[in-house]
This record gives structure tokens, sequence and C-alpha cells, in this order.
């Protein structure tokens, strides 16, 4: 069975864990610092440590390549990892990055909020040779599978991590036939990291439009602003109906739960927090 090194955080672990219960052995792991909000490494770190495998917070430089190949180092698995690794062919056989997307589709940093944003109907995950720029090697395989029409952020990663499964353990078996089988990408899109101009919920919009923005970033949370007040918005359903009441208006208010009025109808919002630590009491200032 390979050797492997891992370079990634919790996000795609199930990749880590898979090859490891495939039988492979795990010789070095490479991660980053995590703000434990957004994005964490506890999972692959303590998979580390009880493997008593060597951990290192920094880039993966020329002379860690070079030490991977002291180890017997079969392949370098990229999945989640924010830094581009070059020149690793003179010091491992294997090279390869698990993508959230069905490349060449959704290049790029972190794409499954924009799949939902732009109305992708199906989606997937693969896995391409390590390439001089992100994304762009090779196909060694994918794995594709259908969006709900009401998908939302979480339940889409969820697919992504169980689909990224599926795809590990074939590669397990088979990498050297699929390095060599491997289909050029051609042509694709790249999708640049989140702005929050993008995560920012504009009420004049159908209710449908901004339901999707708040599906879209899920537990990530959309950005919202209510009665001049701005907060984080991670639930909500809404319904069309005719009113004169102008978008933004906050119509009714019970607990926690908020309506607000947009363009066609009413968003309520379930699930939210205050931006910046305060609390707010909600009257149904109309």
């Amino acid at each position: 069975m390979m050797r492997f090194a891992f370079a990634g955080i919790d996000f795609l672990s199930d990749v880590l864990d898979t090859f490891l219960g495939e039988g492979w052995t795990l010789v070095k792991l490479f991660t980053r610092p995590c703000d434990g909000v957004y994005d964490t490494n506890e999972v692959v770190t303590a998979r580390a440590r009880d493997l008593k495998v060597p951990i290192q917070l920094s880039r993966i430089t020329s002379g860690d390549l070079a030490r991977l190949n002291g180890l017997g180092c079969d392949a370098l698995v990229v999945a989640g990892y924010p830094w581009l690794v070059r020149d690793w062919q003179e010091h491992v056989p294997y090279g390869f990055n698990i993508h959230p997307s069905p490349l060449p589709v959704g290049r790029g940093p972190y794409p499954l909020f924009q799949a939902i944003l732009t109305d992708q109907k199906t989606w997937g995950v693969t896995a391409h040779v390590l390439d001089p720029s992100f994304d762009t090697g090779a196909i060694l395989g994918q794995e594709h599978f259908f969006l709900s029409p009401n998908e939302t952020h979480d339940s889409l990663l969820a697919k992504c991590q169980i689909a990224s499964r599926r795809l590990s353990e074939r590669l397990a078996h088979r990498l050297p036939r699929a390095w060599v089988e491997a289909q050029p990408q051609g042509e694709g899109s790249y999708w640049p990291r989140i702005a929050d101009l993008e995560r920012t919920i504009n009420w004049t919009r159908t209710v449908a439009e901004v339901i999707r923005v708040i599906r879209a970033l899920g537990s990530i949370e959309a950005i919202g602003t209510i009665s001049g007040k701005q907060i984080y918005v991670r639930a909500a359903t809404g319904w069309t109906e005719a009113h004169d009441h102008p978008p933004g208006t906050l119509v009714h208010a019970y607990r926690r739960h908020l309506v607000i009025a947009v363009r066609d109808g009413f968003v309520q919002v379930t699930g939210w927090r205050p931006a910046g630590g305060t609390t707010y009491v909600w009257n149904g200032d109309r």
C-alpha cells in the first residue's frame, strides 16, 4: 500500500480518513492555521497525533518535498489546502488534489457558494493531478450528483464530503492506472472567493432570490440589515404575496422569527445572530 502525505484541513478530512481506512500509511500532515469558526483543522491534527506523524502549519517548501522523498512517500494528497504546491514531481511519484467541483467548472478556492447562487442542477467532486496553476491538472476521477431545488450550503458540503469518500476509495485501489488514464481538462471557469457584497441580502429582490442567497451561505451566514441593525442570517423561509410594504420593512416579529417584506412577498428569518455581539429586541417596528 501507498505511503502518503496529506495537505489540508477538516473541510475534506473524509479524504484523509478514507485513504487511512484503505490501508495507506500517513507519513506527514501539512495543514494551516484556522480561525476555528469557518475553518478548522482539529480532526486532521488529531489523526496525525494519534499516528505520531509530524504536523506542519507553514507552506510546503521544496525542502519539505525532498524530505518526503526521504520518508519513502509515494503520494502527496491535497484537499482543502490554500497554497499552490509546485515542483513536486522530482520528489514524489504522485501528487493530486481533491477539489469540490465538477472540473473544469468551478475552479477556485471554494466554489460551493457559487454553485447555489448560479442555480447549478448537478455538481461533483474531482481528483486531478497537481499542476503549476490551481485546479487545472489532468482529471484522475470524478463523482457527480444532483442538486435539490432547495439545496443549502450545508447539504451541498455534506454531499461533496460523501462523494470525496467514494472517489478516494476508488483512487486508493487504482491510482497507478488512473494516473496513466488521466484526461486533460481543457477550457474551464474560475470562481473567485465570495465577497461580502455577494453575501449581502438585498431585500428589494424577489422571495426566491433572497432565499437563494441565504441557502447559498447556510451556516457560513449571509449578511442582512433590518431597521438599521446588521445581522448574520443562516436560515429563512418565504412566500409570495401582494403587499404595499416597502422592501426591507420588518412587518412582524415573534420571539426570534422576523418577517421582512421583499419585492413579491415576505421572507421569514428564523436563524440569525446580531453583528458585533450586541443584543437586539424586535417589536415588529412597522
